[in-house]
């Protein structure tokens, strides 16, 4: 049977991103339940240029001890366990490593400009990082040398199994039904209407794209097009595109959607669950919803999370769909086999570390611990996804974009979405949360 053979097992890249997830998650999980050691990841506080006796530090305050050692950690676990998994692909560790070491600095360059305390405020990592590469690569150009490491959903795909740990089922019972209407109903029917305004409207042939790029808007951006551009086998390009299309408008629906938020004076928690429901990124819907409150905040992040827990489902779905439907020629058939090989198989351990903490480590442990536990992934799942958004920017060209534009038709296609998203969105917020029908329910 094709690609069935056991090997694929420790040579493919979805498995090998799940194994190196697993294993930083079980260290993770370790170091924190027995206390025994430390395995945080380097972090950079917010800083200034100049220097202060209060918070934020200065710039230089960020070269000290401390920070040395969890650098030197955090380089050592990742290009450890990444030039592993990349020589089990068939790259030479002589090659993968200098290449690594020279993105990994890129990447703490990143985190460093990113974490300036103006920057810090509107912008996330993720813009920035996709800048100093897009910069890098539109004027002096990627060196031959360095593309080994331009591994983007290798990096991203072991991203996204650490950040399976978050994402807690526990989140569906905090909000109940009403997370569940506005995640869980408007999401499917966006990534429909988007499919049909995509392929039949706007008559595009790429398909793979516009699937991916329809989950990227209705789902959680960066992460979902991911999942879904595997199970649709989109290519490269179609993802580069998809990505940078969603990190420019998240940034603009970020900054902007608060603001018209409170000019028409919707409540906290309807304001916060309609900023979860279509702001793309979490990140981003976390500081959108922090500026109407803490009630919007939690509203916010809890819509998000439990429209995250879709990624799996929908993945599953499109791998069947594709292989089934519209990938289908004349009298073939497609059996469970070409379904389970087009299958995203880094979703089995985000879905893996999703059960594992909803339903073991938080049964036996408690919240705070999972909370801990959290606090320490996250900067692994981050540093991984520093460095995929690196290298996407390095691994596009402003001129391949362009060409991918079809006539602006990508840019409708995604403007008309995020609109009937929005608004679609916006009707079951009402609908729930406004008191109007169904009574309003308290969140702390």
């Amino acid at each position: 049977m094709k690609n069935s053979n056991i090997s694929n097992l420790w040579t493919k890249e979805d498995w090998l991103a799940t194994w190196i997830g697993a294993i930083i998650i079980l260290v993770g999980i370790v170091s924190v339940l027995t206390g025994a050691f430390d395995f945080s990841a380097l972090k950079f506080s917010t800083w200034h240029l100049w220097e202060s006796v209060e918070e934020p530090k200065s710039l230089l305050a960020q070269f000290n001890g401390a920070n040395g050692l969890k650098f030197l950690l955090t380089s050592l676990v990742l290009g450890i366990l990444f030039t592993v998994g990349s020589h089990l692909q068939g790259i030479k560790a002589s090659k993968y490593i200098p290449a690594f070491i020279v993105l990994f600095l890129i990447a703490v360059v990143v985190r460093i400009i990113s974490a300036e305390f103006t920057l810090n405020r509107y912008l996330e990592w993720a813009f920035w990082a996709l800048l100093v590469g897009l910069i890098i690569s539109n004027t002096i150009g990627v060196p031959e040398w360095l593309k080994p490491a331009i591994k983007t959903e290798f990096y991203i795909k072991t991203g996204l199994v650490i950040m399976g740990f978050s994402v807690l089922f526990s989140n569906i019972a905090k909000f109940g039904l009403y997370g569940l209407g506005i995640a869980w109903i408007v999401t499917p029917v966006v990534i429909i209407f988007m499919w049909y305004f995509g392929t039949r409207i706007l008559k595009m042939d790429n398909k793979p794209l516009v699937i991916t790029l329809a989950t990227a808007t209705s789902v959680c951006g960066t992460s979902a097009a991911i999942a879904v551009g595997a199970a649709s086998k989109a290519k490269k390009t179609d993802l580069s595109l998809a990505v940078s299309i969603s990190i420019i408008f998240t940034i603009l629906m970020m900054v902007f959607e608060p603001v018209i938020i409170k000019a028409i004076g919707m409540s906290p928690i309807m304001g916060g669950s309609l900023i979860g429901g279509t702001v793309d990124s979490t990140g981003a819907v976390v500081v959108a919803g922090t500026a109407l409150g803490g009630e919007a905040q939690t509203a916010a992040v809890l819509v998000k999370s439990i429209q995250n827990i879709l990624i799996g489902f929908i993945a599953f779905a499109v791998a069947i769909f594709f292989a089934t439907s519209v990938e289908k020629t004349g009298d073939r058939t497609v059996g469970i086999s070409e379904i389970w090989v087009r299958f995203p198989k880094f979703i089995i351990g985000f879905f893996v570390a999703s059960l594992l903490a909803s339903f073991v480590i938080q049964p036996l442990c408690g919240a705070d611990q999972v909370s801990a536990i959290n606090k320490v992934l996250d900067q692994y799942k981050n540093w991984a996804f520093v460095l995929a958004f690196t290298s996407i920017g390095l691994d596009t060209n402003f001129r391949e974009i362009a060409k991918q534009m079809q006539g602006g038709k990508v840019l409708w296609l995604y403007l008309v979405g995020q609109i009937f998203n929005i608004v679609l969105t916006m009707f079951a917020v009402w609908l729930l949360l406004s008191g109007t029908i169904f009574p309003v329910p308290t969140l702390d």
